[in-house]
């Protein structure tokens, strides 16, 4: 079994730091006329919003943070790898094509609903079907990740349609997203044969 190197620790745990950190940051720049509850991450990230300049940052670090994720997670199935990767492209490209300050974005969204299904279809598709896989390769949990993701999805369109709560759905799921390659990269780093070279 290949060894997954160390610094993917250090990628995959940044993820989720680096995007809550900075819808975070960027909603404080906002101030109250940004309600997390009802507004979406894109609000931080259009043009002309006072916290633009973070949003954008941490999308950019999250798109780096998933592809070397991707890389180094060489017990992974390469479906799954190049999924994650994929996602962490779209990251970047979001981050280039914001949304203006009113109104939709076809180009922003569309990139958007890309990422959202390579992050939530990657955990399926890195399976490892061996039996001494690492736990967070296995077959059931990479479905359950999955499942759980597109369950959050659905929820985030229904709110988006119904003008609800779409800034906790998104937030729940994109969460979920940035968490699982942690989860994945421990699992394997926990295995007593990864024990080999960190580079």
């Amino acid at each position: 079994m290949q060894h997954v190197p160390r610094w993917a620790l250090l990628s995959s745990g940044c993820a989720p730091v680096l995007l809550i950190g900075g819808w975070t940051i960027a909603a404080l720049f906002e101030g109250p006329t940004y309600d997390p509850a009802t507004q979406t991450i894109s609000v931080l990230a259009a043009y002309g919003a006072a916290g633009f300049w973070v949003m954008t940052a941490a999308l950019i670090a999250l798109g780096v943070c998933h592809l070397l994720t991707a890389w180094g997670l060489r017990t992974a199935a390469l479906a799954g790898r190049v999924a994650l990767g994929g996602g962490g492209v779209s990251a970047l490209v979001v981050a280039l094509l914001p949304p203006p300050s009113s109104g939709g974005s076809l180009h922003h969204g569309s990139v958007a609903a890309v990422g959202f299904t390579l992050l939530a279809l990657w955990p399926v598709l890195a399976a490892n079907r061996k039996r001494a896989a690492p736990w967070g390769l296995r077959p059931v949990p990479s479905i359950a990740a999955t499942a759980l993701i597109s369950v959050g999805a659905a929820w985030f369109l229904i709110e988006i349609q119904h003008h609800g709560a779409a800034g906790i759905a998104e937030r729940l799921v994109t969460s979920i997203q940035a968490f699982w390659p942690l989860v994945v990269v421990a699992s394997c780093l926990l295995r007593p044969d990864n024990d080999g070279p960190s580079n």
